[in-house]
């Protein structure tokens, strides 16, 4: 039988949640693991700053900046998030400052924080994910992370602790998105 909870802090989690979505939006599986990483990235960098841990944003966010460093030659929305990215050979790749994301240090990256239970966690998000139709999806995909992402303490206790990931949760989102 399956893991039913998942132990994990919310960073791989997005991460993992982001290049689900972005598949099911037409991104290649390479270029969905970057898309993911950078989505959770530049989340983490924005909670840190809220509470002091990182330093403040050197302009506001209002969307993507109109002159900036990131190297990206494009951006791309995703769970409501503007992402900087570039093509390169391999393929649409998210940037961090003018660097393309290596998708294979991604699956790296959650292979190491998911262990066994990431065949499960991936095959019920991605259930998730095909039980919108893809322009659902678009608006819909941050609010539903909202809903089955761990639960951690509020304020600096909870940056990067360990919360539960309950895929049966996870599950029962993907029958409110069936359609007849």
């Amino acid at each position: 039988m399956a893991q039913n909870i998942v132990r994990i802090n919310r960073a791989p989690v997005l991460t993992l949640w982001g290049a689900v979505v972005a598949e099911r939006l037409g991104f290649r599986p390479e270029e969905a693991l970057t898309l993911g990483k950078a989505l959770a990235g530049l989340g983490a960098q924005a909670k840190g700053r809220a509470l002091g841990i990182y330093q403040p944003a050197k302009q506001p966010y209002g969307g993507p900046p109109k002159n900036t460093r990131l190297g990206e030659e494009f951006w791309v929305e995703l769970c409501g998030q503007p992402l900087p990215a570039k093509n390169t050979d391999a393929g649409v790749r998210a940037v961090v400052k003018d660097k393309p994301i290596d998708p294979a240090k991604v699956q790296t990256y959650l292979q190491r924080k998911f262990g066994e239970a990431l065949p499960a966690v991936r095959q019920a998000m991605t259930q998730l994910a095909k039980a919108f139709r893809r322009e659902e999806l678009e608006e819909l995909a941050y609010g539903l992370y909202e809903q089955f992402r761990p639960k951690i303490a509020p304020g600096k206790r909870g940056w990067g602790q360990k919360g539960d990931l309950d895929l049966n949760l996870v599950r029962s989102l993907t029958k409110r998105g069936e359609h007849p």
